[in-house]
């Protein structure tokens, strides 16, 4: 046979077993929310019951599943979380089940691009917790959500057949929006003291770092004095029990303002629910030119 007819002879049965693309029984799909400054995902395939029995048949009970179909279902947090409690690194992770009629374990693992849970490996969990399932509408193709989002919280839920097994999410929002800005900060917005007065400011109304708080609102006042970041600063102080130097703050800043800044300042207060100082505020505009 001639040397090119015998390649083409042995390339053959290689190609007839490679496989073209044609639509997944079970599509792909991706459900994303954001909570804060953090960005959540589930990526997933979606069996459906096609009139099945699923739960204690079509997915055993007492056995690890794959939460979905096909490769891993995969979690995906941009930064640190808590899962029913439990403390959660930044990262990517498989999404394993064992279901039971009263009880699931939610299992995150370290492995996320294994195929199903079938190398699953206990030694490689990040975390498992055990969540109630409850009743939920008829849904003929397994669904995640996530439910209920606001700034710090959501449950992710997992919805398939009439059941629907919810997962509570926590993030320390405030903790990562002080990182954002902190690394914000070596950048271009560090060169202007509006930036550290709003990390300032922000830490303060959290209560959180209120020492560092202090010396962002020192680091404004002395790239500009203003009455917002001078205001800013007496707050702190007040807030760290320096109250002869928190007085002394205010004088400084009512020596800064003018009154439509005073007014701006009240208005302000009084939306993040601190009226105290919007009055405190306004009783002191016969000082200001």
């Amino acid at each position: 046979m001639r040397p090119a007819l015998l390649l083409l002879a042995l390339a053959a049965p290689a190609l007839a077993q490679t496989p073209l693309t044609t639509p997944l029984a079970s599509p792909h799909a991706r459900v994303e929310q954001t909570v804060g400054l953090t960005d959540l995902a589930v990526d997933y395939h979606r069996p459906a019951v096609h009139g099945r029995r699923v739960w204690g048949d079509l997915v055993p009970y007492g056995e690890v599943w794959r939460a979905g179909a096909n490769e891993n279902t995969v979690f995906e947090t941009s930064t640190p979380i808590r899962v029913e409690g439990q403390a959660l690194p930044a990262g990517r992770y498989g999404l394993h089940t064992i279901p039971t009629e009263d009880a699931w374990t939610v299992i995150l693992s370290t492995q996320a691009d294994a195929w199903g849970s079938y190398s699953y490996d206990p030694a490689e969990d990040a975390l498992r917790v055990v969540v109630a399932p409850r009743a939920g509408s008829a849904t003929e193709r397994l669904t995640y959500r996530f439910e209920a989002p606001d700034d710090s919280t959501t449950t992710l839920v997992l919805a398939w057949e009439s059941l629907e097994v919810p997962v509570r999410l926590t993030v320390d929002t405030p903790g990562v929006v002080l990182t954002s800005m902190e690394r914000e900060l070596r950048s271009l917005p560090g060169f202007y003291w509006q930036g550290w007065n709003e990390i300032a400011s922000y830490a303060l109304d959290h209560g959180r770092r209120l020492d560092d708080a202090l010396a962002w609102a020192e680091r404004s006042v002395q790239m500009q004095p203003t009455f917002a970041n001078t205001m800013t600063r007496a707050r702190i102080l007040d807030a760290l029990d320096r109250a002869t130097d928190a007085a002394d703050a205010r004088d400084e800043a009512f020596a800064l303002a003018t009154q439509e800044e005073v007014r701006a300042y009240a208005r302000e207060r009084r939306r993040a629910g601190r009226p105290d100082e919007a009055d405190a505020a306004l009783a002191r505009l016969d000082e200001v030119p």
